[in-house]
């Protein structure tokens, strides 16, 4: 029981992290700290795309709980439910990061830079 605990505290700690974009830009002719202040803009806006982990691991904990129940007893059902939400909610946290790249990348082409990657 420790062991899946762990697990799932790990997990949550993932799934809070803030990520960041990962941009690269051609720097010919850029000034550097107006780049900053526009990329740290486009970050701001990013934070606009709405998370959806908490949907997301309730689900995967309704999906491995009663997946776990038809296959074992009621401890299976609990650990499965555990392992649904981890993954449910890492799942999300993956798309919700990638939309907000997309933002921060599409925001940094609009601000006129061009975009590498």
């Amino acid at each position: 029981m420790k062991k899946s605990a762990l697990i799932i505290g790990m997990a949550t700690a993932l799934i809070t992290l803030p990520l960041h974009a990962n941009v690269i830009i051609d720097p010919e002719g850029v000034e550097m700290g107006q780049y900053q202040r526009d990329l740290n803009e486009c970050h701001q806006i990013s934070q606009q795309v709405q998370r959806t982990g908490a949907s997301s691991a309730l689900k995967g904990a309704a999906l491995g709980g009663a997946l776990g129940a038809i296959t074992g007893n009621s401890s299976r059902a609990k650990k499965a439910a555990g392992a649904g939400a981890v993954v449910g909610g890492v799942g999300s946290r993956a798309s919700t990061n990638a939309e907000r790249d997309r933002v921060v990348k599409n925001c940094i082409r609009n601000k006129g830079y061009t975009v590498l990657n």
